[in-house]
């Protein structure tokens, strides 16, 4: 009995020996793996080294086309329509009478003056004669003359009621929907119809301040619209000269110089303002560029290592951003794998474009 006591001690001694080298040997490969973290090796990364490039400056903006000119036709005084030429949808020329309102007393009180006009200067060619020969007095001679003037006057203002009483084109356009018929009794505040001349368009549009000063006329813009697939051109003509408080914008117009049948007045506009060229723009990809609170940040390999640098940003592309500060040419700047940098970590590019 004790013999077999013995020997069963030192069956398990011998375990423990050999759990223990097991556990030793096992912490000792973990703590070789541990110093092969992958926080002390170098990081696969792309990167793209920095070229000098051609850049085009440009912002996108939308606006509305409008006809060159267009009039809400009104009435100036009050009265019933007898003869109507509103052409709808048809061109007119400058000085068409479109509408005619009645003036029959008008014109009767114009007969009546006219008939004393006749009286009037008759009776100044006799005084004429009788002054002469110191037959009236100098103060009756002017008397008629003076009454021939005032009648001269009525006359010329019963004109200016007359010619009220028709409303005229006031420039070759095209006539919308009408909103009245014959017969109707209208008043100054009536709406008849609207006149456009479209045969050329303008372009209202409005841009961030900070491109105010470059928005003189003359310049050029591109814009292209729903209906039409083409790229059409217009001419800044004027400015606002003031910016909008609560946009803080500043309102364009342009006259466009291409006309295609497909573009009407109304239509919305999605135009393309060329700003500026520049030759040597350092461009880096979007998904470089690393926000912070204050400033923005890209990577660059400098001696292996990953250096953070501070840049100041310009022109914005789809894909590119425009570096005016920070960067330089010839500098290789991460584009891939930027989360899992650290300052002065080893970089190793899989790619470099």
């Amino acid at each position: 009995m004790h013999i077999f006591t013995t020997k069963y001690s030192q069956y398990i001694a011998l375990s423990v020996l050999i759990a223990t080298g097991f556990a030793c040997k096992k912490e000792t490969a973990t703590d070789t793996k541990s110093t092969n973290t992958p926080q002390n090796m170098p990081v696969a990364i792309e990167g793209v080294v920095v070229k000098p490039s051609a850049l085009t400056e440009k912002i996108e903006v939308t606006g509305t086309l409008i006809p060159y000119e267009e009039t809400v036709l009104m009435p100036e005084v009050a009265g019933r329509i007898v003869q109507l030429n509103l052409p709808e949808g048809q061109q007119v020329s400058k000085g068409t009478v479109l509408v005619k309102l009645f003036d029959g007393d008008l014109q009767a009180q114009l007969k009546k003056l006219e008939v004393q006009l006749q009286i009037a200067e008759a009776t100044e060619k006799r005084q004429q004669e009788l002054i002469k020969v110191n037959g009236i007095s100098q103060q009756e001679y002017d008397l008629s003359v003076l009454q021939i003037s005032n009648i001269k006057a009525d006359i010329e203002l019963i004109k200016v009621q007359i010619a009220k009483t028709e409303i005229k084109a006031p420039y070759n356009g095209k006539i919308g929907l009408k909103k009245v018929s014959v017969g109707a009794y209208i008043t100054p505040t009536t709406s008849i119809a609207t006149i456009r001349d479209d045969a050329t368009l303008k372009l209202n549009f409005s841009v961030p301040e900070k491109y105010s000063p470059m928005m003189k006329a003359g310049k050029k813009v591109l814009f292209t619209t729903a209906e039409s697939t083409d790229t059409l051109e217009a001419t800044v003509i004027a400015t606002e000269e003031n910016i909008e408080a609560t946009t803080r914008n500043l309102n364009v117009r342009a006259v466009v110089n291409t006309k295609s049948s497909s573009v009407v007045s109304g239509a919305f506009a999605k135009i393309t303002v060329v700003l500026g060229e520049k030759k040597n723009a350092l461009l880096v990809p979007t998904q470089a560029i690393i926000p912070q609170a204050r400033d923005k940040k890209v990577i660059i390999a400098r001696g292996g290592k990953a250096s953070f640098v501070t840049v100041k940003i310009g022109v914005r592309q789809s894909a590119n951003v425009e570096i005016t500060e920070g960067i330089q040419a010839g500098d290789t700047v991460v584009t891939t794998g930027v989360l899992f940098l650290k300052p002065d970590a080893p970089v190793k590019f899989t790619k470099v474009q």
